[in-house]
């Protein structure tokens, strides 16, 4: 087993066990009856999100790069053959997504190019399992298996007109973004839209998914591979020749595509094995690659460390072979070091955080509601032997003053709800701001405005014009955020401050992650309309395509902060709200208690063994917390460490 083969699979055991212990934090909060059905909501969410994560590797190349015998190379060579097509002048056609879905059988999924005709995005095909043509796949037969996959390299040949129908044609002569020109009025085009393989390999059991593009051109074809599903990977590994470098169009599409939409970017100088020269020293090959290395780090303003060079083709051979030294010297366990060593532990301390920011702050607000109740009982047996000896006026006088206490809470419960009032007030607005009427109307004027622009320069400035309005809707958005936290954390200080509680962290709201993705968004349009490509297609297809999936991506981004806020709002006040029921809870047992030793002061023996008994109660539950705070921090080597020991 590989190092990244280990860390995928440490990464997914890591996931597990987690999800079982925000679980058993649940069944702790329902034993203690503290259960909250919007509390209960949350930590759903969370376990379902956590259950269903994967780690995203987008591969990104111009033809012939070897981009897909790097794939094969990389997590396929256990079937000692190519799976993935990668001949000279036969390679996938069609983005291509690879993953596991351990509900489906293994298959291949295909979409027909014909699809490009109407205005549905991917994300919405996906759910129509009629659009795609299915192709099960036969794990027992190598030959069905390749026979399979070659589907991916399927092309067809029509006419111009039907090219530009599908918007693949581009320029006078009729060159495409994905065609070749077959004659002066024929085009050859990729076969289907995309392609979905359902593999269980093990490193997709372990939550893997692999994202293979045709091609950089192909990148304008689909604006849903720019606008979400290459942003959305957890890392992009860009492959570059090693003979030529970075070409004028890989630059573009680095800088359009990659360099500011992807936080863990890789370049690859693949086929180093071309400079495997007899008349040349080992020295100097490895000087000429060094000084490849230097310039394309350079020149991609990536550390020295994320340029690798390597041979795919090698690798493959080696692997399939059994040559450790062929495998070397072929440079890619460079490349699997760094992807398991960088990429995955990214993504775990990504995941590790978010789960401390929501279940974290919520058992830290548990265990500081155990400990102010033991703390309550340690007030109270000291009350009880200050009183020991005394007759029943002094615990009369106890349970009067307890009483009073509870009319204080009363009134401290009171003030709290006109708080939340306000907070309400202050929602409803942020709410407001994120209503789906108020997006498609901007959706609705803008495209209106588009359809009207019939110049290049009008429509770039129609894009822009409505990313603008988008922005200055998300801007409005983080003021009503901000205002919002603000009431919630005056809120908690003076209650804090009233009722002498121990402060508990505030449930986050977090709007600058939507902020952040709608200024990618507006990145990518950016790019688009200023992509020469991109501005000698028809013009309905630059506003239809682009301009539904641009649609689509800000109704989602405003569709999920809305949901976010809701929960928040909902669940702001709970923390605070658990505090009181918690004390109210307190504050009535020690006053029935008090009651029943003034009836009859011998039963003052009972209440101090009762007490002992809570007392161990709850230590244990603080017990129960800690452990909980630590599996939530635990790193996968610590428990790793803990599962041998």
């Amino acid at each position: 087993m590989t190092l990244l083969e280990r860390q995928i699979e440490g990464f997914r055991r890591w996931r597990d066990e987690l999800i079982i212990t925000i679980q058993s934090y649940q069944s702790w909060l329902e034993r203690q009856g503290f259960g909250d059905i919007q509390q209960s909501l949350r930590i759903y969410d969370l376990t379902e999100a956590l259950r269903h994560d994967r780690v995203t590797l987008a591969f990104l190349a111009e033809f012939s790069r070897g981009k897909t015998e790097l794939i094969n190379a990389l997590f396929f060579s256990d079937f000692k053959r190519r799976l993935l097509p990668s001949d000279v002048g036969r390679t996938t056609m069609c983005p291509t997504e690879i993953f596991y879905d351990p509900d489906d059988v293994p298959h291949i999924r295909l979409l027909p190019i014909e699809t490009r005709r109407s205005d549905e995005s991917l994300a919405s095909l996906r759910r129509k399992p009629v659009e795609w043509l299915k192709i099960r796949l036969n794990l027992e037969s190598p030959e069905q298996m390749a026979q399979a996959m070659k589907s991916l390299t399927e092309s067809k040949t029509v006419t111009l007109d039907e090219a530009r129908e599908l918007g693949l044609a581009v320029g006078a002569e009729g060159a495409g973004i994905t065609t070749v020109v077959v004659k002066h009025d024929k085009l050859e085009i990729p076969a289907w839209r995309h392609a979905l393989i359902n593999y269980p390999h093990p490193l997709l059991k372990n939550g893997l998914v692999i994202l293979d593009t045709p091609g950089l051109n192909a990148l304008g074809v689909e604006p849903e591979l720019t606008l979400s599903m290459i942003p959305h990977a957890h890392a992009v590994l860009f492959l570059l020749a090693m003979d030529t470098g970075v070409t004028r169009s890989d630059m573009e599409v680095w800088e359009k595509c990659v360099q500011r939409a992807v936080a863990h970017r890789i370049a690859v100088l693949n086929k180093i094995d071309l400079l495997w020269d007899e008349l040349k020293s080992d020295e100097e090959i490895r000087e000429t690659i060094q000084r490849q290395i230097e310039n394309t780090a350079e020149i991609l303003d990536l550390p020295r460390r994320h340029v690798l060079a390597l041979s795919a083709q090698k690798a493959l051979l080696a692997k399939i072979r059994n040559d450790e030294a062929m495998l070397e010297k072929s440079g890619i366990r460079r490349l699997e070091r760094l992807l398991a060593e960088e990429i995955i532990p990214a993504r775990l301390n990504i995941l590790r955080a978010a789960v401390g920011r929501e279940i974290g702050n919520m058992v830290v607000a548990s265990r500081q509601g155990v400990r102010s109740e033991l703390e309550a009982l340690h007030r109270e047996l000291a009350e009880l032997k200050e009183l020991a000896g005394q007759g029943r006026e002094a615990y009369e006088s106890l349970a009067a003053r307890l009483e009073n206490d509870k009319a204080g809470l009363r009134k401290v419960v009171g003030a709290f709800k006109n708080r939340r009032q306000e907070l309400m007030k202050h929602g409803a607005l942020l709410l407001a701001a994120l209503e789906s009427q108020r997006i498609d109307t901007i959706l609705r004027t803008e495209l209106a405005d588009l359809e009207g622009s019939w110049t290049t320069a009008g429509l770039a400035r129609g894009m822009i014009s409505l990313l603008r309005h988008f922005r200055e809707q998300t801007d409005k958005i983080a003021a009503y955020a901000n205002r919002t936290k603000e009431t919630v954390d005056s809120a908690y200080d003076e209650f804090h401050e009233k009722c002498g509680f121990p402060r508990v962290p505030v449930p986050p709201l977090d709007m600058d992650s939507y902020a952040l993705r709608m200024q990618a968004l507006e990145a990518a349009t950016q790019a688009f309309c200023t992509d020469p490509i991109n501005v000698m297609t028809e013009k309905r297809f630059l506003i239809r395509k682009f301009y539904h999936r641009l649609a689509t991506e800000a109704r989602l981004l405003f569709a999920e902060a809305r949901q976010e806020t809701e929960s928040w709002l909902k669940g702001a006040f709970a923390p605070i709200l658990s505090q009181i029921k918690r004390h109210e809870a307190l504050l009535i047992d020690r006053a029935q208690s008090a009651r029943k030793i003034a009836a009859d002061v011998h039963s003052a023996r009972d209440r101090f063994q009762e007490l002992a008994s809570r007392h161990r109660q709850l230590r244990e539950q603080i017990g129960e917390l800690d452990t909980v705070l630590k599996a939530i921090a635990a790193h996968p080597e610590d428990a790793e460490a803990a599962r041998v020991a």
